[in-house]
C-alpha cells in the first residue's frame, strides 16, 4: 500500500471471518492430523459366525490424510486411508485377505475463548468407514463370514479413530492460540477437551482489544524517533521584516490507550427553526450518530510526538529560541481489506500543539512577544506532522501475507 492508496475499511466482525479462512488452509488442516498417519491399528482377535467359530485379526496402519476444502464457512472433507491384513481362521484352515479402509472426517474451523481457532471433528461412526475386501474365489462358508467382518470392522476403526482424535496430544494439534502464538507464549488452553465456542465475528473483535496493545503500537510509530524537523526561511512580525528558520527532530513518541469515546449530543432544536433547517438538523444528528469514528467499539490510542526545535530570528541580528513541542495526534485500529491491520491517525491542528518557546536573552524575550511567533510554528509543525502520518503503509500490517509465511 503507497501513501496514495486510500484503504478499504471493514469491521472488525468481518475482520475475524477472514482471518479464519485465511489462517486455516488445507495444508494446515493436514499437519493438524498428520499425527494420525503412519499409526498402526490392530483388531482382534474376535470370535465371529455361528457360536462363534471362527477368528479373524485385522492389522495395518493408517495412510496420508486427503483433504479437501468445502463451503465458505471453513469446512474440510478428510479422508484417512488404511490398508489393513485381515487373518480368518475356520475349523483349521486359515484365509488372509487385503482391505482397503477409507475414514471419511468432517472438520469445522472453530473460534473459542478467549482467542482460538479450533479444528473441532464430530465423533466418527461405523457410517463413516468404508470397508472393500480384496478376495479370490472363495467357498460359501467364508462369503458368509464377509458381511459380519466388514461391520465389525467398521465398528472398531470407527472407535479407534475417535479415541486418537480425543488423545490430548492430538487435541492440541488442533487447537491455535492465536494470541499465545503472537506473543510467542505456551497456550494454557491446548488440549482441553472442551471449549467455549464463540463466532468469528466476536473473534475478529476480540483480536483487536487483546491483539493491537499499546505495545506493538508503540512498535510501530517508535520509527517516527528522530525524524528532522526543518521549517523556513518565513517571514513574521509586522511588516514581515523577520525572517524565521526551525530546526529540530522528533524524540521519542508514546502511545497510550485513548479514554471512553462519548458521542457528542445532537444540538436542542431552536424555538422558531424552519421546517429546512430542523430537517438538516436531523440529518446532521443521525449522520453522527453513524460516524465510524465515534464508534465506541473500536480500539483507539492517543500519540504523543515531542519535538525539540531551535528556532533562529533575523531581525538587525540573530536572536535564537528553545522549544519543546508535544503534538498529539489520536490513532485507531481500524481493519482494511483483503486482511490490514491499519493504524488510522488524525492530523494534529496547529491550536492541539503545545509549543514552549525559551527565548536566549532579553532581546530575544522581548522579540518573541512582539512577534507572536508561536502560532505560525504551531502551524508549520502540525504540517509537517501531518505529512508524516499521511502515508498509512508505515502503520499498516499485512495480516494476509505474515499468515502465508508462518508455520504453525
Amino acid at each position: 500500500m503507497t501513501s496514495s492508496d486510500e484503504p478499504t475499511w471493514i469491521d472488525y466482525a468481518e475482520f475475524g471471518e477472514r482471518f479464519v479462512a485465511a489462517a486455516v488452509t488445507e495444508s494446515r488442516i493436514e499437519s493438524a492430523v498428520s499425527g494420525v498417519a503412519g499409526r498402526g491399528i490392530t483388531i482382534g482377535p474376535f470370535g465371529i459366525g455361528p457360536a462363534g467359530l471362527a477368528r479373524f485379526v485385522a492389522k495395518g496402519s493408517i495412510g496420508k490424510p486427503t483433504v479437501i476444502r468445502r463451503g465458505p464457512h471453513v469446512h474440510f472433507d478428510v479422508m484417512l486411508p488404511v490398508k489393513l491384513r485381515v487373518d480368518v481362521t475356520l475349523g483349521g484352515q486359515r484365509l488372509r485377505l487385503e482391505a482397503v479402509v477409507e475414514i471419511d472426517l468432517t472438520m469445522h474451523a472453530r473460534t473459542a475463548d478467549p482467542l482460538l481457532i479450533v479444528i473441532d471433528i464430530p465423533p466418527v461412526t461405523g457410517r463413516d468407514v468404508s470397508f472393500v475386501m480384496r478376495a479370490q474365489a472363495i467357498g460359501t462358508a467364508w462369503e458368509l463370514l464377509l458381511n459380519p467382518i466388514a461391520q465389525l470392522v467398521q465398528r472398531e476403526v470407527a472407535n479407534r479413530i475417535n479415541a486418537i482424535l480425543a488423545d490430548p496430544d492430538s487435541q492440541r494439534g488442533r487447537t491455535f492460540d492465536v494470541e499465545a502464538i503472537l506473543n510467542k507464549t505456551n497456550s494454557p488452553y491446548r488440549g482441553r477437551p472442551t471449549h467455549d465456542w464463540i463466532g468469528y465475528d466476536e473473534f475478529g473483535r476480540r483480536f483487536f482489544s487483546r491483539i493491537v496493545t499499546v505495545e506493538r503500537v508503540q512498535e510501530v510509530v517508535e520509527s517516527m524517533a528522530g525524524k528532522p524537523i526543518e521549517v523556513g526561511p518565513m517571514r513574521t512580525g509586522p511588516g514581515n521584516k523577520a525572517e524565521v528558520w526551525v530546526q529540530g527532530s522528533v524524540r521519542l513518541p508514546k502511545v497510550a490507550e485513548a479514554g471512553p469515546v462519548t458521542p457528542a449530543a445532537p444540538p436542542e432544536p431552536r424555538i422558531a427553526e424552519l421546517p429546512k433547517a430542523a430537517a438538516e438538523s436531523a440529518q446532521a444528528a443521525q449522520a453522527a450518530a453513524g460516524n465510524h469514528d465515534h464508534d465506541p467499539a473500536l480500539v483507539r490510542f492517543d500519540l504523543t510526538i515531542p519535538v525539540s526545535l531551535d528556532i533562529s530570528v533575523d531581525v538587525l541580528k540573530t536572536n535564537r529560541y528553545k522549544a519543546e513541542v508535544q503534538v498529539p495526534v489520536a490513532l485507531t485500529a481500524r481493519a482494511a481489506e483483503p486482511l490490514l491491520i491499519v493504524i488510522d491517525a488524525v492530523p494534529p491542528r496547529a491550536g492541539d500543539i503545545d509549543l514552549d518557546m525559551t527565548a536566549e536573552g532579553w532581546r530575544a524575550a522581548a522579540l518573541g512577544k512582539i512577534a507572536g511567533m508561536r502560532k505560525q510554528i504551531a502551524a508549520q509543525v502540525a504540517n509537517v506532522v501531518r505529512t508524516e502520518v499521511a502515508d498509512v503503509s508505515r502503520r499498516t500490517i499485512d495480516v494476509g501475507a505474515r499468515l502465508e509465511s508462518t508455520r504453525v
